[in-house]
């Protein structure tokens, strides 16, 4: 039976506050609260609250035959305990259905897997956990940042023990293959991948409310009768999309939550179900390798990483930033730690694209052009940089640094672990008094 795979992305990053030449060396706090929260709390109230209670209704009424996944970045769910919790109770009955996945990817939605292979995995772990915390579920499918994959980064995460990714079907590495069935890495045949369907994907996403659109209005029967209407033997239709288009990006007036609300029906009258990507990859077989030599993810027509890495002031602000991760791993100073995911999220690059500058697609960047952000960012980063040297100066080699910390720390244990030892004999001492002393009482009467 063909069915469909509903996949949505969760995020949000740490909005930076205005920070100037001069904040650097004197204020270390960088983000706009009022932003974040206002933002957050916008989204939520017009997507993330209706949409959850949505999909629970449709998952309750449709008894097991209705599905869907999430991923959901960490530094968003750290929002939302903060600002929205209400959202999070919602993802948490969700998860009570047994129809509902949750996915692991980088805990900052980071490039870190382009750059540095053990933070990434640092934070595909972190994640994983926090995820199994919220809700329950040990997840087993990875979703890297926006969907960004290729035969290396595969390699990385099968190395970690998992054999289930999700990523984007893109045109020119699928050639004339379809993207509705179930491939295997190249390099690593037991690491199974599910491809976007973009086409079927982006009707939903970027086409639903187009006025121009030559298929507008989308009505639930025809979109499912285009689905139905794909080779028999295609398997799974996998439909990947921000979770902002229910209610955000597509208006709940454009009819969007009710279209929704419409598919399982005209689905099952068509003999489609609803399957999570964990549930596709391992009840579907492989029909072949996907070869992905060069990086791809789910942005613009070139599904590939200019998003983030397209010009001089992206590459050096990267460069600049993955240059600390060994010193900031070994240090214990959690406010550094914290601030070091945070600067970390692909948005605060991509509000550094040039790609698009002036022609409204970089909406959601609250600058006012991409040097502005660079200018904004590298303040920022200059004041972080400062602060890890202080710890840790760059004077010292990394390796010498590490073996002098490990020393450190070697001898904070050995102090640790005489002071035990020293307040057993103390104790023993003291019993031992007592003793005596009692038994020189009874002695004397």
């Amino acid at each position: 039976m063909k069915t469909i795979c509903f996949y949505f992305q969760v995020h949000q990053p740490f909005r930076l506050k205005r920070y100037r030449f001069f904040n650097i060396g004197s204020d270390h706090y960088y983000y706009d609260d009022y932003a974040n929260e206002d933002i957050l709390q916008q989204i939520a109230a017009r997507s993330y609250i209706p949409a959850n209670r949505m999909l629970l209704d449709l998952i309750n009424q449709n008894k097991g035959k209705f599905k869907v996944a999430f991923s959901i970045s960490g530094v968003a769910l750290e929002q939302m305990e903060i600002y929205t919790p209400e959202v999070i109770d919602g993802f948490r009955e969700l998860s009570k259905t047994g129809d509902v996945e949750f996915l692991t990817e980088t805990y900052a939605h980071s490039l870190a897997s382009l750059f540095d292979t053990e933070e990434f995995q640092n934070q595909v772990k972190h994640h994983a956990g926090r995820i199994e915390m919220l809700f329950d579920q040990k997840p087993t499918v990875v979703r890297n940042t926006e969907l960004i994959y290729s035969d290396e980064i595969a390699e990385t995460v099968y190395d970690m023990g998992y054999t289930k990714m999700i990523t984007e079907g893109a045109k020119h590495i699928l050639g004339w293959k379809s993207p509705n069935y179930v491939y295997q890495a190249t390099t690593r045949p037991k690491m199974k991948v599910l491809l976007k369907n973009s086409r079927f994907s982006d009707d939903i996403a970027y086409r639903f409310s187009n006025y121009s659109w030559n298929e507008y209005p989308l009505t639930a029967d025809k979109f499912i009768s285009w689905i139905a209407s794909t080779p028999a033997e295609e398997q799974v239709v996998n439909l990947f999309m921000n979770y902002e288009t229910l209610g955000n990006l597509q208006p709940a007036h454009s009819g969007i939550f009710e279209f929704v609300k419409a598919l399982p029906r005209f689905a099952s009258e068509k003999g489609i179900g609803f399957s999570t990507p964990s549930e596709a990859l391992d009840t579907l077989t492989p029909i072949g390798a996907v070869n992905v030599p060069n990086t791809i993810s789910w942005a613009d027509e070139e599904r590939d990483v200019s998003a983030w890495l397209g010009n001089k002031l992206q590459q050096s602000a990267l460069k600049a930033l993955y240059e600390m991760g060994e010193r900031v791993r070994l240090c214990t100073d959690r406010r550094l730690k914290q601030d070091w995911v945070y600067l970390q999220t692909s948005d605060h690059f991509h509000y550094m694209s040039t790609k698009h500058f002036g022609s409204g697609e970089s909406q959601f960047s609250p600058y006012m052009s991409p040097y502005d952000a660079f200018n904004n960012y590298m303040n920022v980063l200059s004041d972080f940089i400062g602060r890890v040297d202080a710890q840790y100066p760059d004077t010292v080699d990394n390796e010498e640094l590490n073996a002098l910390l490990t020393t450190i720390h070697n001898q904070e244990m050995e102090i640790k672990r005489l002071q035990t030892e020293l307040k057993t004999v103390i104790g023993s001492n003291e019993e031992l008094l007592l003793e005596r002393s009692g038994k020189k009482k009874a002695t004397t009467k």
